[in-house]
């Protein structure tokens, strides 16, 4: 086995192995995985954080040793919580590299992080304003940024920021937590599932005070919700029928 880890500020994980496949999730600062397929330029891997798999082009990533794969593993994990901030070797500025990334892996890329960063779990009142550093960030599939967001990577992040991995799709993120009845028994920070006329589960959004919710459509945006879905404030109209609400925290 084999394994490789992320010394950029964002790559994208891909369908297929080629640069014109369709990207499915990203990678961000400092995040490791196993090396599932090796082949000449493309690796398919195994995200550690969330067992997500996709493949990733070998420019993209280091290879590291069992040893250190372990160690990654065993370390408490930090991530870097500004909007931006700079990964450092020696006294150069290498590139800023989002909120969300895991900046505990930096020394062991021979990196320095100096900025802020996330060492211990925050409470659930915090988690809507952690949401709103994404807020406007342009929606992009599989994204995993505030240059770019998906629906399921946005809540992804915000959880992750706060101490709770979930995993990367929509449909699989609400198969965690507490199912609640009615929108009156939800929380700031619970989970809105909302589903397609097959009845799948095609996105997710987090729960704000006042019966609005927070989530990426078109971009990171507010908007309200009732029991019916969500009522696009734009538009004027209901987007995304209400399937489910769940409480992770």
């Amino acid at each position: 086995m084999q394994y490789g880890i992320c010394p950029l500020s964002i790559v994208p994980l891909r369908a297929e192995p080629k640069n014109t496949s369709e990207q499915t999730s990203q990678l961000l600062y400092g995040e490791f995985f196993t090396i599932l397929d090796l082949q000449k330029s493309w690796s398919k891997i195994q995200n550690e954080g969330d067992g997500y798999e996709g493949w990733i082009n070998n420019k993209h990533f280091q290879f590291i040793d069992k040893s250190i794969f372990q160690k990654l593993q065993a370390t408490k994990k930090k991530y870097a919580v500004e909007l931006v901030d700079f990964i450092w070797k020696d006294d150069v500025i290498l590139f800023p590299t989002p909120i969300g990334s895991l900046v505990s892996s930096a020394q062991n890329l021979g990196h320095r992080f100096e900025g802020k960063e996330l060492v211990e779990t925050k409470s659930k009142n915090k988690l809507v304003s952690t949401a709103l550093h994404y807020l406007n960030s342009p929606y992009l599939w599989g994204g995993k940024s505030p240059f770019g967001i998906d629906c399921s990577g946005f809540v992804q992040c915000v959880y992750q920021l706060h101490g709770i991995q979930l995993p990367r799709d929509a449909y699989l993120q609400a198969t965690h937590g507490e199912t609640l009845g009615f929108i009156d028994e939800s929380e700031p920070g619970d989970l809105a599932f909302f589903d397609d006329q097959e009845g799948k589960i095609t996105h997710v959004g987090i729960i704000m005070p006042d019966y609005h919710i927070i989530h990426a459509f078109g971009q990171v945006r507010i908007d309200r919700l009732d029991q019916t879905g969500i009522f696009n404030n734009s538009l004027n109209t209901h987007t995304h029928k209400l399937r489910v609400i769940k409480k992770i925290l």
